[in-house]
């Protein structure tokens, strides 16, 4: 993997899922990677609100469906108490409710299980440093939800710059910084400044809502 931290510092992941079978093929794939360690495992949502005060880890991947208390339940408690978490949502139904309830809960990501194991090293990869690519069709998807929600205030595209307006529609896309730094030929650090300005323009929290707000304005093609 081309991807590194400073130091021999690893990204430390804590693995929620109620079927042991697959919680430890999710636990060898990431550990066999050189740059990440798993801290922690939990199978179900109070277990892994208890590892993570107790490991406070870098990184979650959390399954939805789990006895007791379940993935989205355990999302909205960690995000309570430490909201700069990052969980990701491990899971085998694509579910628009589900997708939606995950992102209000304040998820990250959203994954299906079915994916390849080295896809999975990525995304964590790629969730680490704050990208969360999201299709345009997965932008449809929560936009049917959020659509149907004023937020209640009055923003957009016209409060933000040309080049912001620019990074909103690539980011929409799916593209990560690397990539709109490049589309852009500007630096990865000029990208990341122009998406914090954009969240705090139009009051977003992450990529994903950002996605969703460029959907909504038509700065993108609906899918």
């Amino acid at each position: 993997m081309i991807n590194s931290i400073a130091g021999d510092e690893r990204i430390r992941i804590l693995v929620v899922d109620d079927h042991p079978l697959f919680r430890r093929g999710v636990v060898a794939t990431l550990n066999a990677q050189p740059d990440m360690q798993v801290v922690g495992e939990a199978s179900n949502g109070y277990e892994a609100l208890e590892r993570v005060r107790e490991l406070v880890p870098d990184l979650i991947l959390m399954d939805i469906q789990m006895p007791d208390c379940d993935g989205l339940e355990a999302t909205r408690l960690i995000m309570d108490e430490m909201p700069y978490a990052r969980i990701v949502m491990l899971t085998v139904s694509d579910d628009d409710q589900c997708l939606f309830e995950a992102i209000k809960a304040g998820a990250q990501g959203f994954l299906l299980k079915n994916l390849e194991p080295e896809d999975l090293a990525e995304m964590v990869w790629g969730v680490f440093r704050g990208e969360a690519p999201i299709s345009r069709t997965t932008a449809s998807r929560i936009l049917r939800e959020f659509g149907r929600q004023a937020r209640g205030e009055n923003i957009s595209l016209a409060d933000l710059s040309a080049r912001e307006r620019e990074v909103l529609g690539l980011v929409a896309q799916g593209l990560s910084n690397q990539e709109i730094a490049q589309s852009l030929t500007v630096s990865v650090h000029t990208v990341k400044n122009h998406l914090r300005n954009v969240l705090d323009k139009l009051h977003l929290e992450n990529r994903v809502q950002a996605a969703v707000f460029a959907v909504r304005q038509g700065l993108i093609e609906n899918q």
